[in-house]
């Protein structure tokens, strides 16, 4: 039990060190130091406490075990010289039982010490195998089709998917996305979104209907082949460690490669290049965690530039300008719009302004379509969409009719 408290403190106490670490801006903006370090004083406490404990048990248990084996060891040679005195054991005898007595407590006493390591591995273990026995993600068919030359026709049939069981999400939801088009997803939050992206590229499995892709069913599809004909913005900015061009070319699939001159043209076409070669080793500049030499929305058109040298057959745009200011989201729609040219998408936003040129509008609430259509014809219905616009507007965002 000592144990299993020792290496749950550890965990604690490690978590908290690393939010410590990463939200210390955070801490210092809301005066929460002193609080902090009074939590960390007590998880801190509650180690050592445990620590000492198991330290403790762990080691008197070898001197306890010699003790004992050296009394076995005293009392077989006392009570045989009575009985070589008084005749009744030879010698001899007394010396093999001596020596048998120290045959029988060595290896008891290396089973005791070996006994702290395995309770020590078996707190460990249980922490371990908590994380193990977690569901596996659901295999893949045993008979699977690559798609070549995807046109971008998407289909959700009959989608029915929910998180937790007892408590559904997605029911009964249809749509269709025709090559080249444009699908803006809007709703409120928690409305499922995000989810139905998810489910498209398979992160998550739906529990009944289909999602086809040019009339296949992406679950005759591997995860792998399936997601190379993706290309995702995300509303997070990813960035790794390296230079500006590795991150450009993250996204290329494995095999393809592309030219200095082709890598330029698509960074000009999405705005990065102009910032790029301000920087003094442009392209080579190392970005690191937390880089200061890039601002948000420079880090964001990263992102779309990255996207758009993969040349996706089909676009995933989550909420790709909600951290950028009002001129960094007029230069981060236009390298969208370039990046959308031809190919099928999907645009998950809540600035409506910006989709408002979408081939079809779906607006989600508790995972299901209530209102689809275009931006004037939602607006004329009156309905979830118009009252959406109304209330942004009436907040003062830059919405305005054209």
């Amino acid at each position: 039990p000592y144990y299993i408290r020792q290496w749950d403190a550890t965990g604690k106490v490690n978590s908290q060190v690393e939010e410590m670490f990463s939200g210390h801006m955070v801490i210092r903006a809301y005066g929460q130091e002193d609080e902090t370090i009074d939590e960390f004083d007590r998880r801190n406490r509650e180690l050592y406490d445990s620590s000492f404990m198991a330290t403790l048990i762990a080691g008197i248990n070898m001197p306890v075990t010699q003790f004992f084996g050296n009394l076995n060891f005293v009392i077989v040679v006392v009570v045989g010289g009575l009985k070589v005195l008084s005749g009744t054991m030879t010698l001899g005898d007394l010396q093999a039982f001596s020596q048998y007595s120290r045959q029988l407590s060595q290896p008891l006493g290396q089973l005791s010490s070996m006994a702290t390591i395995l309770q020590s591995s078996l707190a460990s273990a249980e922490r371990i195998f908590e994380f193990l026995d977690e569901p596996e993600e659901v295999a893949e068919r045993e008979h699977t089709q690559d798609i070549k030359d995807v046109k971008g026709l998407v289909r959700f049939d009959h989608v029915k998917f929910s998180y937790d069981p007892a408590e559904p999400l997605i029911e009964d939801l249809s749509l269709e996305a025709k090559p080249g088009q444009t699908i803006a997803i809007v709703g409120p939050t928690g409305a499922g979104k995000t989810t139905l992206v998810n489910l498209l590229m398979r992160f998550y499995e739906i529990q009944g209907g289909s999602i086809t892709i040019d009339g296949v069913d992406t679950r005759d599809i591997t995860r792998h082949d399936l997601r190379q004909h993706f290309g995702m913005v995300l509303q997070d900015t990813w960035l790794f460690d390296g230079t500006i061009r590795e991150n450009l070319l993250y996204g290329l699939h494995e095999g393809k490669t592309i030219s200095e001159e082709q890598m330029i043209e698509g960074a000009k076409a999405c705005h990065v290049d102009e910032f790029v070669r301000r920087l003094p080793d442009g392209y080579d500049t190392e970005l690191k965690d937390e880089t200061a030499e890039l601002s948000q929305g420079e880090r964001q058109l990263m992102t779309i530039c990255r996207a758009f040298l993969s040349d996706p057959d089909i676009l995933i745009l989550d909420e790709a300008t909600s951290s950028v200011d009002t001129r960094t989201e007029v230069l981060v729609q236009q390298a969208m719009n370039h990046l959308r040219e031809g190919r099928t998408s999907f645009v998950i936003a809540h600035r409506l302004s910006t989709i408002r040129d979408a081939d079809l509008i779906l607006v989600v609430n508790h995972g299901s379509i209530v209102e689809q259509g275009r931006h004037e014809e939602l607006l004329a219905k009156g309905g979830a969409y118009a009252n959406l616009y109304q209330a942004q507007f009436a907040n003062g965002d830059n919405i305005e009719e054209d």
